[in-house]
């Protein structure tokens, strides 16, 4: 089992959801977070004083996954999610020991 995590741009979530679907994948987490990479945020003005926006907002996707599901969901994300500009964000990809299905007791793959 695989565990994806992806940094988007907030106003991509509906459509990096509606690809991950279209592959077969039902089952994510997304959580509000702020940051920045290589844009390193931004000046904006307010009330007449400007200040900095060091962190950007982005969401944050989660999704663990059978091993042989990662490469059609890692190009659903990227093709849904890429603008072209910087702060599009990263994908990190890491290895899960185990799953456990609380209700159930199910594990392994059949957890997911």
């Amino acid at each position: 089992m695989k565990k994806i995590e992806a940094i988007i741009k907030p106003f991509k979530l509906d459509e990096v959801k509606e690809a991950l679907q279209e592959v077969g994948l039902q089952g994510i987490t997304v959580l509000e977070a702020k940051g920045f990479g290589r844009q390193k945020g931004h000046t904006e003005l307010y009330r007449g004083a400007e200040y900095v926006v060091d962190f950007l907002p982005k969401v944050k996707i989660e999704i663990v996954l059978a091993d042989d599901m990662l490469d059609r969901a890692i190009e659903a994300i990227v093709k849904a999610a890429q603008t072209g500009r910087i702060g599009d964000g990263k994908i990190f990809v890491s290895s899960i020991e185990g799953a456990i299905r609380i209700r159930t007791g199910e594990t392994g793959a059949d957890a997911i």
